[in-house]
């Protein structure tokens, strides 16, 4: 927590996937699990709660994304069917996963900011 007692700048929780409250300890224990507790300065965050929401908005947003560069590649440089079975599926995990990770530790930032009471804070 910066000196004046506000949260984390939201840009640091989203894209360093740091705690929304002090913004140096470890938001992610894995690769989309959310940490108990701040090892740095102990905020409970078992009380956020990101649900559905972030997972719905990377779908929607990548999926139109990877169908424009899938058509783009197609008409464009005309590869194989085999380049397109190999490609897309390896460039939508990879995005699907930092965009979750964005999304849903922007997602806990903006939950801790604005309803701290509901959670007990």
């Amino acid at each position: 927590m910066s000196a004046d007692g506000a949260p984390a700048p939201l840009w640091k929780v989203a894209f360093l996937g740091r705690c929304p409250r002090c913004g140096e300890g470890r938001l992610f224990a894995g690769l989309l699990a959310i940490r108990p507790v701040c090892a740095r300065c102990g905020l409970d965050l078992r009380a956020h709660d990101a649900g559905d929401g972030p997972a719905v908005f990377v779908i929607l947003i990548l999926g139109a994304i990877i169908a424009v560069l899938a058509f783009w590649v197609e008409f464009t440089f005309s590869p194989p069917f085999w380049v397109h079975l190999i490609l897309w599926p390896v460039v939508t995990f990879v995005l699907a996963v930092v965009l979750l990770r964005v999304a849903k530790a922007a997602l806990i930032a903006q939950q801790y900011r604005y309803r701290r009471s509901e959670m007990g804070l």
